[in-house]
């Protein structure tokens, strides 16, 4: 290996300089205290667990972004966090054992084997919020609104919400009777959303007349707020879960346009990411600008069953470090330059007095180059008859 490729990092993975990673921690602070008002308590999985208890009702998508290695001390396999979600539904159903609806809200890294256009990079910042306890239309309301408000302080100022429900599309494969390859299959077609994929898919696998033009219907409802009224007549002869669903979407687009009117709501009843995990509601949020969904999620309910405890769940989750590229700041210009301690008496007490005020203090060192300007400092500290004082830097004077 070559002296250069020692500073390669792997593909997907990415170190966070400043000024970004001030950014993102200014962020992190404002998003939990924004899940605190409105009653989340945080939590901090763990970074590896076993596997059985890791991937435990996830699905197969989850299992293959999951770094897995071996417990030294217990010969067990693990696996490090690529998605808090199951973590954090783990703690509620085993850990925790309250009463009620719990809402938890956590942020913290996670690790993905790999990247794709859905997920961005493979080593996210995962921060989110669940709601346990309570399978409601309320509960995922308040999910929707927490998620809209999220963004908006992360700076995003246009947010296209996606809705979808999955219940849709699972009360019609079951009442068509679709094996498993059938399933994938019809799920597949869906996902690309071509028409004649599709149309050769329903013919292979629907004999139901009805059930086949549902099919087919299903491939076209996506679009504005009208799909929903299109879907009714669509699925009038659906099963009842079907109207149910559609019922709750149009509840959940009244909430949200109630308290979000600027908030553009784009329907996607086809739309089947997540099927195996999901069990209601699901949803993305996107800005303009970007090719990926900012925030996603979703209702899970009976996650916590494998860990004795089947519970209603909803929440969503984003990625901290694209949500500070909203709103990229210039570097403050907010440091007090302070000379090198060379005996100056009084010095290194005026320091600590405004550090202790919260104020940033950069030191000059013997010997160094650098200036104030370089530190991002708008003030020095100056010796007089007075003590020690600050002086009001300009651009031409910032110099040690």
């Amino acid at each position: 290996m070559t002296i250069a490729d020692r500073w390669l990092l792997p593909d997907g993975m990415d170190e966070v300089l400043p000024p970004q990673a001030s950014r993102m921690e200014e962020l992190r602070r404002a998003l939990l205290d924004l899940f605190h008002v409105w009653g989340y308590d945080q939590v901090m999985p763990p970074p590896v667990e076993f596997l059985d208890s890791l991937l435990t009702g996830t699905g197969t998508d989850l299992d293959l972004q999951t770094f897995k290695l071996t417990d030294q001390l217990s010969g067990r396999m693990m696996g490090v966090s690529a998605d808090v979600t199951p973590q954090v539904a783990r703690m509620d159903a085993h850990s925790l054992k309250r009463e009620g609806p719990v809402r938890l809200c956590y942020c913290t890294n996670v690790l993905r084997a790999k990247a794709d256009q859905h997920q961005g990079g493979r080593s996210p910042v995962q921060v989110g919020v669940e709601l346990f306890g309570h399978a409601s239309l309320a509960a995922d309301l308040e999910i929707l609104r927490l998620a809209l408000a999220s963004l908006g302080a992360a700076g995003a100022d246009e947010i296209h919400l996606a809705l979808g429900h999955v219940e849709i599309y699972r009360s019609l494969i079951q009442a068509a009777g679709l094996d498993r390859d059938a399933q994938q299959a019809m799920s597949a077609a869906l996902a690309l959303k071509s028409p004649g994929q599709l149309d050769a898919e329903v013919e292979r696998s629907v004999s139901d007349p009805t059930l086949a033009g549902m099919f087919r219907a299903l491939g076209e409802l996506h679009g504005g707020p009208d799909v929903l009224e299109a879907a009714r007549e669509a699925f009038s002869e659906a099963p009842q879960a079907v109207n149910d669903a559609l019922d709750k979407l149009c509840e959940l687009h009244r909430g949200v346009t109630a308290e979000h009117p600027h908030v553009a709501c784009y329907f996607d009843l086809a739309e089947l990411r997540g099927y195996q995990y999901h069990t209601g509601m699901m949803f993305a949020a996107f800005v303009p600008g970007y090719g990926q969904a900012l925030a996603k999620g979703g209702r899970y309910d009976d996650t916590g069953r494998a860990f004795g405890r089947a519970r209603p769940a909803t929440g969503f989750s984003m990625d901290l470090k694209l949500l500070a590229t909203l709103a990229p700041r210039e570097p403050s210009v907010d440091g007090i330059w302070a000379p090198v301690n060379d005996g100056n008496e009084g010095l290194q007490e005026a320091i600590q007095a405004l550090r202790v005020e919260g104020r940033r203090v950069v030191q000059a060192l013997p010997g160094q180059r650098t200036d104030a300007e370089a530190h991002r400092c708008c003030e020095r500290l100056v010796h007089g008859d007075g003590g020690w004082t600050l002086e009001t830097l300009d651009t031409a004077s910032r110099s040690a």
